[in-house]
C-alpha cells in the first residue's frame, strides 16, 4: 500500500516507518518541517512532505501534493503545549478532511485507554476528543489503537521512568503507584499499527492493545531498577498527588517540563485494557507478546545510538530520538565527545567518571547536577553528538 504517516519525526512514528518499510509498503513521510527528516536513516527510501496539520489549507495542500494515498496513520499530538486540547482537536479534524478529500479509504490512530470516570486529566480526554474529530462526513473509516505506556528507550515515558528511578536514592510511592497500567513494548504497538492497515487483517474500530501481562506504575519502577542493577529504598507516601508529582518530577529530569506534567497528572487513573478483542483477530507477534520485564530488559541493554532503520533491537536507542533520551552517562559521553573528543573521554572515564555517575547513593546527585550544565549546554547546541 501507499501509506502516509503523520507523526514521521516521533518515537513511534519514526520505527512504524521502518516496519512500514520492510512490510513492502510505499511511505510517504510528513512533517511541519520536511527538512528534519533528513536526520532519519530511512530518509531515502520515502517521500518527505511538508504538512502543517494546523493548517487546514496546507494540509489540503499536502495531499494535493502527494498524490493517492491509501491509509493515513495519525501520530500528532500537541502534548506539552499549552493549549494542546484546542490544538489537538483541529488538528485531527484537518487532516481528517484533507483525507477525505483526496479518496484515502483508512486512518490508523494510536491514542491512549480512556478509563471510565466523571473527571479526566486534559490529557486524557483529549485522546477520544481526537478520535471523534477522525471521523469526518463520508470520510475515511477510522482504527483507533489504544494503548498506555510505550516502553522502548527514548520513549517520553520510559525516560521518565529511567530518569526518575537512576537520580532518586528514595523512591516516593504515593496510593496512585498502583493504578493498573498496562505498557506494551514498542515492538508490539508497531506490530498492531502495521496489521492496521490491511482492513482485510483489522476491520474499522476501537482497539485496546497492551502487552503480555497487568502492571502498575510501582512494577513498571522496580522492572527497570532490577533490569538496570540499581538499589533504591521505596517510600510509601500518603497525600502526594500526581500535581505534586507533576512540579517534582519536572523539577528532577531533563525530559520537556510540559510533557513531564501531562504525562504524571494521567497517572491519577487506571491505564488498563478493557477488552483484548484485537488478539482474536491479528495472530500474536512472532514468539508471542512481550512482558514488561521483557521490553524493560531489551531497552536498558540499548548501546550506542543507531539510524532508527539500522536498530538491531528495535527497544535500543536510535541517533534521532531527543537529545535527553538514554540516561545520564550517554549525554554526559556526548557532550564530552564534542568538547574533547572521544578518545578524550576514554581516559576521563578510566579515572572513574563511569563509576561515579552510574553507582552509589550520591550517583544521583551527581547527575542531576551535571544536568544543569547540560541543559546550558544544549541550549547552545541542541543537536550535540549527532
Amino acid at each position: 500500500m501507499r501509506v502516509l504517516v503523520t507523526g514521521a519525526t516521533g518515537y513511534v512514528g519514526s520505527r512504524l516507518i521502518t516496519e512500514l518499510l520492510s512490510a513492502g509498503h510505499e511511505v510517504v513521510a510528513a512533517s511541519r518541517k520536511p527538512d528534519g527528516l533528513a536526520a532519519f536513516g530511512w530518509y531515502d527510501d520515502v517521500l518527505p512532505v511538508a504538512l502543517d496539520a494546523t493548517d487546514r489549507t496546507a494540509a489540503a495542500t499536502a495531499f494535493g501534493a502527494i498524490g493517492h494515498v491509501d491509509v493515513v496513520y495519525y501520530l500528532v499530538h500537541a502534548i506539552g503545549q499549552s493549549d494542546f486540547r484546542s490544538t489537538d482537536n483541529a488538528s485531527a479534524r484537518n487532516v481528517a478532511e484533507a483525507a477525505r478529500d483526496a479518496g484515502v479509504s483508512r486512518i490508523v490512530y494510536l491514542g491512549g485507554f480512556v478509563p471510565d470516570g466523571e473527571k479526566l486529566s486534559e490529557h486524557l480526554e483529549s485522546r477520544a476528543e481526537v478520535a471523534d474529530h477522525l471521523r469526518v462526513d463520508d470520510g475515511p473509516e477510522l482504527v483507533w489503537l489504544r494503548a498506555a505506556v510505550v516502553v522502548g528507550a527514548g520513549s517520553t515515558s520510559f525516560e521518565l521512568v529511567r530518569y526518575l528511578a537512576d537520580r532518586l536514592p528514595v523512591i516516593p510511592l504515593p496510593a496512585w503507584a498502583d493504578n493498573k497500567m498496562d505498557p506494551i513494548s514498542v515492538r508490539d504497538i508497531c506490530y498492531y499499527l502495521v496489521a492496521a492497515a490491511d482492513p482485510d487483517t483489522l476491520p474499522a474500530g476501537d482497539y485496546d492493545v497492551a502487552g503480555a501481562n497487568k502492571s502498575s506504575y510501582r512494577e513498571l519502577l522496580f522492572a527497570y531498577l532490577a533490569a538496570a542493577h540499581r538499589r533504591r529504598i521505596p517510600l510509601p507516601l500518603r497525600g502526594f498527588g500526581t500535581g505534586l508529582a507533576s512540579l517534582v518530577s519536572s523539577s528532577l529530569v531533563p525530559v520537556p517540563t510540559g510533557l513531564t506534567a501531562d504525562l504524571v497528572a494521567s497517572l491519577d487513573y487506571p491505564m488498563y485494557a478493557s477488552e483484548d478483542r484485537i488478539r482474536s483477530i491479528v495472530p500474536d507477534p512472532p514468539g508471542g507478546l512481550l512482558t514488561v520485564t521483557e521490553a524493560v530488559e531489551r531497552s536498558v541493554e540499548s548501546g550506542p545510538a543507531l539510524p532508527v532503520n539500522k536498530l538491531t533491537d528495535i527497544h535500543h536507542l536510535a541517533d534521532s530520538d531527543p537529545v535527553w533520551a538514554g540516561g545520564d552517562l550517554l549525554r554526559v559521553r556526548r557532550v564530552a565527545a564534542t568538547l574533547i573528543g572521544s578518545g578524550g573521554w576514554d581516559h576521563v572515564e578510566k579515572l572513574g567518571a563511569g563509576l561515579v555517575l552510574s553507582n552509589g547513593t550520591a550517583a544521583g546527585a551527581v547527575r542531576t547536577g551535571v544536568d544543569l550544565a547540560l541543559s546550558s549546554f544544549h541550549k547552545i547546541a541542541p543537536r550535540v553528538g549527532r
